[in-house]
């Protein structure tokens, strides 16, 4: 099984998809004049809109729920592959995928709200709808829709319940075991199991309202903290600060690992991370109630920042400024770190281990604690993505109790993750983000020539804000966008 699918990675996350990402982001930034760099005060003020309404939820709260997905497991985890795959000039290359990243969100998150639609009592939307909307191709819409179904109900809850174990048998031991199917499994993962699968369940069956409120509180509150608890490391190792910097600059082009391994583990972890062109975006911004859809392109542009460039350069730091880590394929005598080579690059033992150096034993439950709310807000996410695409489909084909099934089905997935080894289950993550990313990025690109909506939006919101109007208005017609039936 590691075999094939290490197999099908190989494919899917190409040197193609890897400069595909780069392209589109750069492409997006010069379309936009750099939005993500003009706009920024704009981003910060549209955040405190708190425009909510029984069918629409706030741009907060849909900011809340977006860098749920975005911070996730991935800002602790799989910062630390890169580093361990890659090097440490792999930061490098997330921070790039995350500033070109920016334009990308915007576009996409743009086009969701654009296209989006009011369905049972609630608003809807994401590149399913503005593949078919906007470019008058339903198959390739249902591609996405499948594809991203299997990707955020099947198989990345595993990557996410996988941290949570692994990092709650570090910090909590995993000497007692019990028999589950054959095999034995830790006391500590198995009771994790549990707990997750018990309060996620009851979540999930809230609704989408349910997931907007309880991520509006814990998802500010995780990330400050987070920060800070990194910066007070970085504050303990202050004077070795320039050499960080200096390691992370020195082999951006050449890295340790071989040619390309910093730039491909950057921009895969980067992507992974604040999942900019993968197309999980647009369907919390379609959800917000704004007056205009570049308003909540903005925001979704500013939570990649905040995904990358504040919490998983807080990771970075805290794993290079101790040095608590190694690069996988080269001599531990030149890997600069002092990590032990028998240490998993794909956990999060690089970060614990980082913390324990300052605070001590606590310092791996900080990091266990702090897993558990960034993974467990991701996996809200990502069920309230499938729920979208499901209802999608179900515009179509209705059958009996299908929310209830994937329900269950991501549940399973949750449990078999928590319990399984790392390398799999990231294996498995890896291809579902490449997929949806192939199948999204290639569809806004292909939107942009034929009408480049996103970007028509932009400039009808710029001339209204240079205008100074009071109230933002959007006419979709009058900017010749057709299909966008919710704006007229």
């Amino acid at each position: 099984m590691q075999d094939i699918v290490a197999t099908i990675n190989q494919y899917v996350w190409s040197e193609a998809l890897i400069y595909l990402c780069l392209g589109a982001g750069l492409f997006f930034s010069i379309l936009t004049r750099f939005a993500q760099v003009r706009h920024f005060k704009e981003m910060l003020r549209l955040l405190f809109s708190n425009k909510e309404s029984d069918r629409g939820i706030s741009s907060f709260q849909a900011l809340s729920v977006s860098l749920s997905g975005r911070v996730g497991t991935g800002n602790i985890a799989g910062v630390a592959a890169a580093i361990g795959f890659g090097g440490p000039s792999a930061v490098f290359w997330m921070w790039v995928v995350a500033f070109l990243g920016a334009s990308t969100a915007y576009v996409e998150s743009t086009l969701g709200q654009i296209y989006k639609e009011e369905d049972e009592g609630q608003f809807r939307g994401g590149p399913a709808y503005y593949i078919e909307k906007a470019m008058g191709q339903k198959w390739y819409a249902w591609i996405f829709a499948i594809a991203t179904i299997i990707a955020v109900g099947a198989l990345l809850p595993g990557v996410q319940s996988n941290s949570i174990g692994n990092a709650a048998e570090l910090a909590f031991g995993g000497d007692s075991t019990v028999n589950f199917f054959g095999d034995s499994i830790s006391l500590t993962k198995m009771v994790t199991a549990v707990v997750v699968v018990g309060i996620l369940g009851f979540i999930i069956f809230g609704g989408v309202k349910r997931i907007a409120h309880f991520t509006q509180v814990i998802v500010p509150f995780m990330a400050l903290g987070y920060i800070l608890m990194a910066l007070g490391v970085v504050i303990y190792h202050i004077a070795d600060l320039p050499h960080i910097f200096g390691l992370i600059m020195k082999d951006i082009f050449t890295p340790m690992a071989g040619f390309g391994a910093a730039i491909g583990w950057g921009v895969k972890r980067g992507v992974y991370s604040n999942e900019a062109g993968q197309g999980t975006g647009p369907h919390a911004a379609a959800a917000a109630e704004v007056d205009h859809p570049a308003q909540q392109g903005l925001v979704q542009a500013f939570s990649v920042y905040v995904d990358t460039l504040f919490v998983c350069s807080a990771t970075a730091f805290m794993i290079l400024i101790t040095q608590q880590y190694y690069v996988t394929g080269v001599a531990a005598d030149i890997s600069g770190g002092m990590a032990a080579v028998d240490v998993s690059a794909n956990s999060p033992a690089f970060t614990q281990m980082a913390l324990q150096t300052v605070v001590g034993a606590s310092g791996e439950i900080f990091v266990a604690i702090a897993l558990f709310f960034f993974a467990f807000t991701t996996l809200l996410a990502y069920y309230y993505i499938a729920e979208t695409n499901v209802a999608y489909i179900r515009r179509s084909i209705r059958f009996p109790g299908e929310l209830t099934i994937l329900k269950i089905v991501l549940m399973t997935s949750v449990f078999y993750g928590t319990v399984r080894s790392a390398d799999l289950a990231w294996a498995l993550g890896d291809i579902g983000v490449g997929l949806m990313a192939w199948l999204n990025i290639i569809g806004i690109l292909i939107l942009f020539f034929m009408g480049s909506p996103a970007i028509k939006a932009l400039k009808d919101y710029e001339q209204q804000k240079d205008a100074g109007v009071e109230k933002y208005t959007f006419d979709p017609e009058a900017l010749g966008i057709r299909n966008a039936d919710f704006w007229k």
